[in-house]
């Protein structure tokens, strides 16, 4: 039986243990560029098997909330490439998580206030953060047909500058209802032609981004977040099927050779089974795919060991414990007590609520 505790090779990242730092928004980007207080957070938690950054914009255009970093420019290349560095030094493997957020999105944040655009012309039921506090988001406009090649050499090229920034991989973002999954969901994409319809159709831009970024940086680099159940960014944006849509989409990027899926086990951040959601069968997904298996949502200590030696997963993803707690691989290996949560410091600010939560060996400042 494997162990939370054992190293194991994903594709071709080897990590020293199956724990996994989640992505986790925090808006202390400002101008989308990481600060030296962002090299010293993911430097105090490289003890984690993989660190998966905070969700980074693939482009100007796919940026949803204030603060939050991109990686498609040099200065962002460069910012973040003292991140991966000091989780280097410090013994750790990293990969950025790529993000195009879609519709959840205010043009007060994107050029020249362009609509967000999506799958389609509807507006989602969700708010997000901008310079004025949360507001409802924009009206977006549906992505022609023609847009999609650059869109694709947007991913790609945010995948490149995430090498030269020196990460181990990266993660493409195909959850919490952002562009991706807004084409995904039959419930979100009501448009016609190549994109549009059929599972088959709906599922094209999530492969066709996965073809085009494993094409830049390799396919065992590059890992993908799935959330069939998650209402995130739109309460009524359930897919009619989250079983055949995760079915038809395991089996078609199963062959591509990826190093890990990653998938959230119903509401991020909430209710492992959702209520009114449907069932799913995640462990006939599980067998349908032949890399390593990540979880994540709601895991303690319990969960996750027996997760990782009852085989349900090679790898248990923890979001909001990696916040409180810089060595909770430590904490975790010695059944230690967590820190707790200052949920008002989550959003924005400085050091405070970030890099401040004492580790286990001292009580002070990790």
């Amino acid at each position: 039986m494997s162990s939370l505790f054992d190293p194991v090779t994903v594709g071709a990242l080897a990590l020293s243990n199956r724990i996994v730092m989640a992505p986790l928004t925090r808006n202390r980007a400002p101008g989308g560029v990481p600060t030296a207080l962002m090299t010293e957070y993911y430097r105090q938690r490289a003890g984690a098997g993989l660190i998966i950054t905070e969700a980074s914009q693939i482009s100007a255009m796919g940026q949803g909330y204030l603060d939050t970093p991109g990686i498609y420019d040099a200065e962002q290349v460069a910012a973040w490439r003292l991140v991966t560095d000091a989780v280097h030094a410090a013994g750790g493997r990293i990969v950025i998580q790529l993000w195009h957020v879609g519709r959840i999105s205010h043009s007060s944040l994107l050029p020249d206030g362009a609509a967000p655009v999506s799958s389609t012309a509807r507006a989602a039921n969700a708010k997000t953060f901008t310079r004025d506090g949360f507001v409802p988001v924009s009206t977006p406009r549906a992505l022609h047909d023609a847009e999609i090649p650059a869109l694709l050499a947007d991913y790609a090229h945010a995948a490149r500058c995430a090498m030269q920034a020196g990460f181990d991989g990266v993660e493409v973002h195909a959850a919490n209802t952002y562009l991706i999954e807004q084409f995904l969901r039959d419930s979100i994409n009501d448009r016609s032609g190549p994109y549009g319809g059929s599972i088959a159709n709906r599922a094209r831009l999530l492969l066709e981004v996965l073809q085009a970024v494993g094409g830049a940086v390799g396919f065992d680099r590059v890992g993908v977040r799935l959330s069939p159940l998650t209402t995130f960014g739109d309460s009524a944006a359930l897919d009619s099927d989250p079983q055949a849509l995760m079915e038809h989409v395991i089996a078609r990027i199963a062959p591509l050779g990826l190093a890990y899926l990653h998938v959230i086990e119903g509401e991020t951040g909430g209710a492992r089974q959702p209520e009114g959601a449907p069932k799913l069968d995640w462990d006939a997904l599980r067998r349908a795919f032949p890399g390593a298996w990540m979880v994540n949502n709601g895991f303690d200590r319990a969960r996750a060991l027996a997760a990782v030696s009852d085989g349900h997963a090679d790898l248990v993803a923890f979001g909001r414990p990696f916040i409180s707690n810089p060595d909770l691989v430590r904490r975790l290996r010695e059944n230690a007590p967590l820190n707790p949560l200052r949920a008002e410091l989550l959003y924005g600010g400085g050091a405070e609520g970030y890099t401040d939560y004492p580790a286990l060996e001292t009580g002070a400042a990790a």
